[in-house]
């Protein structure tokens, strides 16, 4: 395998801020994790219109080709401008904000990055591996559910792609 073919298909995940795209080209796990809040026994009927469960997603994948280095990067800039203010929540005037990741399992906006790591091996010397853990903080508007929605058509479109 070249490392040209890859970049003629899909790439399997990308995080952007809203401007820059870093494509994640071989995601080998993801994994989305809800951990929701029970109300307390006994508590009041009334409900209160807030997020009711926080997301963790977890992502392992390979940077491959001759632009691994300028993607490692990238990735790095993404991470740090995900905690300060993306160029997306100043192009949105703050209704969008934090980092975008879109694959075919899901679309989330709002994702602030807890850690990253990179791992680099001698026997696989044209490869960086990443591990990247991010936060879900969504605003409290239905952006967050139609993008989660949407993301069904994204991954049915992209498994009817003939690649």
């Amino acid at each position: 395998m070249s490392f040209f073919e890859p970049y003629l298909h899909t790439p399997s995940a990308v995080l952007s801020d809203g401007v820059v795209p870093v494509p994640l080209w071989a995601v080998s796990q993801l994994s989305i994790e809800q951990s929701y809040f029970v109300p307390q026994v006994g508590g009041t009927r009334q409900r209160v219109a807030v997020v009711t469960h926080d997301d963790t997603i977890s992502l392992s994948a390979t940077l491959v080709g001759p632009l691994r280095f300028a993607w490692k990067a990238a990735l790095e800039n993404l991470a740090e401008s995900s905690r300060q203010g993306t160029a997306l929540s100043r192009l949105t005037r703050g209704a969008v904000g934090g980092l975008v990741l879109v694959t075919t399992a899901t679309i989330r906006t709002d994702l602030a990055v807890q850690s990253l790591s990179f791992s680099l091996t001698s026997q696989r010397r044209d490869t960086i591996d990443v591990s990247l853990r991010m936060l879900h903080l969504p605003r409290p508007n239905g952006l967050a559910k139609l993008l989660d929605v949407s993301s069904i058509g994204v991954g049915a479109l992209t498994d009817a792609l003939p690649f």
